[in-house]
């Protein structure tokens, strides 16, 4: 988690030094929030770091999990047309935090710390609520006559710092110390606005409001910032006795809902333990559970001990684990994509093409029987086979950069260097950085091996880029 709080931090002081002075105008002191292509730029550069660090889990199973239950949420708040993107951190902490521009991460911890769905949605419903409320925005605006460098630096500051408090600390010392508890009331405001809006959110969506007020003590009682021990200046995002008295009595009038069970949830924390720390304790814990009857789910279990056997080379064991599932599960993508990575690590590519053509029969938009398909292809040098799995699929995910970027692999494998190129330069735009974008799409234009069509797409696309990394330049946003 360190490295990402650093980039965002360094993004937040020392990228804009020399452009402090052309950042968006805020307007007058009636304004309330950046316009909403100010608020995309800026998401956009977070993004970029976000998306470069070793920080973020980037397993499609969880990633995607992760981003369906927050479109779901997103759909159910007050703003349809914000736009969002969610991802997940790898750190043990319960914590989820919200950036300018609709990026929200979650934490692991929090992921695994939840008892049930309506729990995690409830956090991520409140993270949610600062976003579609604009609080980041209207912190800054509050502020319009100080620095702001200084009131970037704080708000992404007070977001990272229940990660590293240090780090955190050394922020706001940095920051403009004379508004630091200015802001710091401000945002306790926010704090119980985005709880309101999360419990709307929570009801829209189908999930029990209850949730959100009994996750909130787990919360409190699980990270080291509680009420009365935080320095002062990260009192800003607590889960404190008054912030969990007052969703108690919002909610004290609803009826508690019964929500229909999905084992995705049960299935994403077992994945999440299981890939997490030291495969063997990983094994040891599963086998447990299962042992003592400690799960929710009794699947997920064994799915988890699958997936943490195959960490450790224990084919047969996964196998056997798998076998359990199949006799006693619903089939699930899950245990699909499972069956197929057995056989890959069982060295044995006719089973594994066939156990990845049977995933795909009943799943079609799994995206890890999609990239793992692909991957298999590159594996046993079939680079037009994984070239015609992904031009197929590429329609369900046309923002994915991954796909991209093994399409890429295999023109390289066929010798072509101007698709090569092109396909990595547009993996680089979908990860945001748009200046290796244009040295990849400049690479396939100088290639000199594409016939007539191919050469003036790259050439367009190109001239696209190169007027997308002028833009900030000549507006005096971040590079």
């Amino acid at each position: 988690m360190m490295k990402l709080v650093y980039s965002l931090l360094l993004f937040s002081f020392f990228a804009p030094l020399a452009l402090a002075d052309d950042l968006p105008d805020l307007g007058d002191a009636s304004a309330t929030v950046l316009s909403p292509l100010d608020e995309k730029k800026i998401a956009d550069q977070i993004m970029r770091s976000v998306m470069s660090s070793e920080e973020v889990l980037y397993d499609p199973e969880i990633t995607d999990y992760i981003q369906n239950l927050g479109m779901r949420l997103a759909s159910n708040g007050p703003d349809k047309t914000q736009w969002f993107n969610f991802f997940v951190v790898k750190d043990n902490s319960i914590n989820a935090f919200a950036m300018p521009g609709g990026v929200v991460g979650v934490h692991t911890g929090l992921i695994v710390a939840a008892s049930n769905e309506s729990e995690l949605a409830g956090v991520m419903g409140h993270e949610i609520g600062h976003v579609v409320q604009h609080h980041m925005a209207r912190m800054m605006a509050q502020q319009k006559n100080d620095s702001l460098i200084s009131l970037a630096g704080m708000a992404l500051a007070i977001l990272s710092a229940r990660a590293n408090p240090q780090l955190a600390s050394a922020a706001m010392t940095a920051s403009s110390a004379g508004s630091v508890q200015k802001q710091l009331d401000y945002t306790r405001d926010h704090e119980r606005e985005a709880d309101r809006v999360g419990i709307s959110i929570l009801e829209s969506a189908g999930y029990d409001t209850h949730a959100m007020a009994s996750f909130f003590e787990t919360m409190q009682k699980g990270t080291r910032y509680v009420e009365g021990s935080a320095p002062t200046f990260l009192r800003t995002h607590p889960i404190t006795s008054e912030r969990i008295a007052d969703v108690s009595a919002r909610i004290a009038n609803s009826k508690y809902r019964m929500v229909p069970y999905s084992p995705d949830f049960d299935l994403v924390r077992a994945k999440i333990l299981a890939i997490s720390g030291i495969a063997n304790q990983a094994v040891s814990l599963f086998q447990s559970n299962i042992q003592d009857r400690r799960y929710t789910s009794e699947s997920a279990q064994h799915y988890g001990l699958a997936v943490a056997m195959l960490r450790l080379g224990n084919v047969d064991g996964a196998t056997k684990e798998l076998s359990w599932i199949r006799a006693n599960a619903p089939s699930h993508p899950f245990f699909a994509s499972l069956a197929a990575n057995i056989e890959v690590a069982r060295d044995n590519p006719t089973q594994a093409a066939k156990a990845y053509q049977a995933g795909l029969a009943i799943y079609p938009g799994s995206r890890a029987l999609i990239y793992g398909y692909a991957e298999h292809f590159l594996r046993i040098r079939q680079p037009q086979q994984a070239l015609q799995l992904l031009n197929e699929k590429q329609s369900l995910y046309p923002t994915d950069a991954y796909m991209y970027e093994l399409k890429s692999k295999a023109y390289a494998a066929l010798g072509k260097n101007l698709l090569s190129h092109q396909a990595q330069g547009e993996a680089y735009f979908r990860r945001y950085n748009n200046p290796k974008a244009l040295e990849q799409m400049d690479l396939a234009v100088r290639s000199g091996d594409g016939d007539f069509y191919q050469q003036s797409i790259v050439e367009a696309r190109l001239k696209e880029l190169r007027a997308l990394v002028d833009e900030p330049k000549k507006s005096g946003w971040f590079k």
